[in-house]
C-alpha cells in the first residue's frame, strides 16, 4: 500500500501524508506491551506510513525506544523519524514503572531544558533510544502557554538564546534535514516563526474541522515563508473521533455544551452526504498547502487500518460547500 507523500515545506524532505504519532508507544493513558507495540509500527509501514513521530516525553524515553525497535525491524531508508528537544530525563528512584516497565529499580523524572548544551545532550540521548545515527526533523518542545504558564515569555527566551542554536547547528552540518517546534498553541508557532529560521512546526489539535483560527494571520505567514506544517491531534483529542456523545473530550477535557452541540451539527452534515466524522477530521487538515501530513495517535493494528481507511474513503466536494455554507468551517479553508 501506498500514501501519497508531500513536501515539507521549503526542504528536501517529503513525508507521506498520513503518519504516525507516537504518543501511545509511551504507554500514555493505556499500557501496551512490547510485542503490540511492534505489531502496530509493523502494521502502519505496511499500510504505507513513512513518517514517525515520537519525543523523550513520551513515557520518559519508552516511545522512543519502541519506535527505534520497530523501525530497525522494517530496514527502510525511507522512513522519516522526528523527535524532540526540551524535556530531559533523570534518574529517580520509585516504584512507578509504567513508564519504563522493564526497569524494576529505577524510573525517570523529567524536567524543561531549553539551553544550546541540554538540547544538544538531549538529541544524543534520542540518538542512543533510537538505536540510529540520524534524525530528519528535530522540535522544540513545549514551549507554549499551555505547558509554560506564566513562565512562557522566559522559557520561550530560553529557547531561542539556547536551542534553538543547537538546532541550528545541528541543521547545518547535516545531523538533521529540519528544524522548527512542537507545540499545542498556533499562537506560539507564530512566536517562533517571526523570532528565527525555522523549517516546520509540529501544531497539535489547532487546525482541524473544530478550529482554523490560525487562518487569520499563522497559515498565511508560513505560506509566505515556506513553513511547512505537521498536524498533531486531528480528532481534538476525541471528539472527532467518537463523535458529540457523552463523556466525549475535546483539547484533553470533557467537551463543554457549545463543542458538543457543533460537532453534533458537522455529524448532521456528515450523514447528509454519507461521509465518515473521522474521515473529514483527518483529511480536512491536509487541503491547506502548508500542512505535509496528519498524524493521528495509533495505539492498535486495528486502529492503524481503521484509520487507514479513514484516510482514503471518498469525501464529495458538496460535503464541504455544505460545512461552509452553514458556517460550520471558515469559509477561507482550503477544500476541494
Amino acid at each position: 500500500m501506498t500514501i501519497p507523500r508531500k513536501q515539507l515545506g521549503r526542504t528536501q524532505l517529503t513525508l507521506s501524508t498520513f503518519g504516525f504519532g507516537g504518543t501511545a508507544l509511551g504507554n500514555l493513558f493505556a499500557p501496551m506491551t512490547e510485542q503490540e507495540s511492534i505489531e502496530t509500527l509493523a502494521a502502519a509501514h505496511g499500510a504505507g506510513i513513512r513518517y514517525f513521530d515520537t519525543a523523550p516525553l513520551y513515557g520518559h524515553g519508552l516511545s522512543e525506544l519502541r519506535v527505534g525497535a520497530g523501525l530497525r525491524h522494517l530496514e527502510d531508508p525511507d522512513v522519516v523519524i522526528s523527535t524532540k528537544v526540551g524535556w530531559r530525563l533523570r534518574a529517580a528512584h520509585g516504584s512507578d514503572t509504567k513508564a519504563l516497565p522493564f526497569q524494576n529499580i529505577t524510573a525517570f523524572s523529567r524536567y524543561n531544558d531549553y539551553s544550546y548544551d541540554g538540547a544538544m545532550r538531549s538529541f544524543e540521548e534520542s540518538l542512543q533510544r533510537l538505536g540510529t545515527d540520524r534524525v530528519d526533523v528535530l522540535l522544540i518542545h513545549d514551549v507554549d502557554r499551555r505547558n509554560q504558564g506564566e513562565h512562557y515569555a522566559e522559557a520561550f527566551r530560553s529557547a531561542m538564546s539556547g536551542a534553538y542554536r543547537a538546532l541550528l547547528a545541528l541543521r547545518e552540518r547535516g545531523a538533521v534535514k529540519a528544524i522548527g517546534a512542537g507545540v499545542n498553541e498556533w499562537e506560539a508557532c507564530r512566536d517562533f516563526a517571526e523570532a528565527g529560521d525555522f523549517d516546520c512546526f509540529l501544531l497539535a489539535g489547532r487546525y482541524t474541522l473544530l478550529e482554523q483560527h490560525s487562518l487569520a494571520s499563522f497559515l498565511p505567514l508560513c505560506e509566505q515563508r515556506g513553513i511547512g506544517i505537521i498536524l498533531g491531534g486531528p480528532y481534538n483529542s476525541g471528539i472527532l473521533a467518537s463523535g458529540a456523545v457523552p463523556g466525549a473530550f475535546y483539547d484533553y477535557a470533557p467537551a463543554d455544551h457549545t463543542v458538543l452541540e457543533r460537532v453534533a451539527a458537522i455529524e448532521r452534515v456528515c450523514a447528509n452526504h454519507h461521509v465518515a466524522l473521522k474521515a473529514a477530521a483527518l483529511q480536512f487538515p491536509l487541503h491547506h498547502p502548508c500542512v505535509a501530513s496528519v498524524i493521528p495517535g495509533t495505539r492498535t493494528a486495528a486502529e492503524v487500518a481503521e484509520n487507514r481507511a479513514m484516510f482514503s474513503s471518498p469525501i464529495p466536494a458538496a460535503f464541504w460547500q455544505e460545512l461552509k455554507a452553514t458556517h460550520l468551517i471558515n469559509e477561507a479553508a482550503p477544500t476541494p
